[in-house]
């Protein structure tokens, strides 16, 4: 059985009601503040969070999978590194990311992590094996592609930081 992410697995399934009406104590997207109210969180969920007026409970499965993180190895993705590269063309707009995996058997892709009116962030994630391998790390090229109509200004968010694209 695949262990449970929290950038996959865990911070979807906070709804957006979920959020709001936690933020005066915590942020359900902060991967640090759900570790550290998580035996709170789980207190919640098996009891009656949300209220059915606030869009009622998880389903058995999302808690039993909330249940199976916290008391495992609470694992997450890791913020990667690589060059970037921006390809305007005449019908689509390609971001590449070249670079090799920090480890064998690691897995990572480019990711639209937020987007307003003038800009859209990317973010390039790692995800190291359950089980790591003694093998040599691989090279890597990884491409997202977008409409080359949409001309907003492009941002990755990597382990240097957020940086813009050009």
């Amino acid at each position: 059985m695949r262990t449970p992410v929290f950038e996959l697995h865990i911070r979807p399934m906070f709804r957006a009601i979920d959020k709001a009406h936690m933020e005066f104590a915590f942020d359900l997207r902060d991967y640090d503040d759900v570790v550290a109210n998580a035996d709170a969180i789980l207190a919640q969920l098996q009891k009656d969070m949300p209220p059915p007026e606030t869009g009622g409970p998880w389903p058995e499965e999302w808690v039993t999978l909330f249940r199976r993180w916290k008391d495992g190895a609470r694992k997450r993705l890791d913020l990667g590194t690589a060059t970037f590269a921006l390809q305007r063309g005449t019908t689509s707009t390609t971001i590449t990311a070249t670079g090799t995996y920090p480890a064998a058997e690691v897995k990572g892709w480019l990711e639209l992590e937020s987007e307003t009116d003038t800009s859209k962030t990317y973010v390039l994630y790692f995800e190291k094996p359950d089980t790591p391998a003694g093998s040599t790390p691989e090279a890597f090229t990884l491409e997202d592609s977008y409409p080359s109509t949409d001309t907003r200004s492009v941002f990755i968010h990597n382990s240097a930081g957020t940086q813009p694209l050009n």
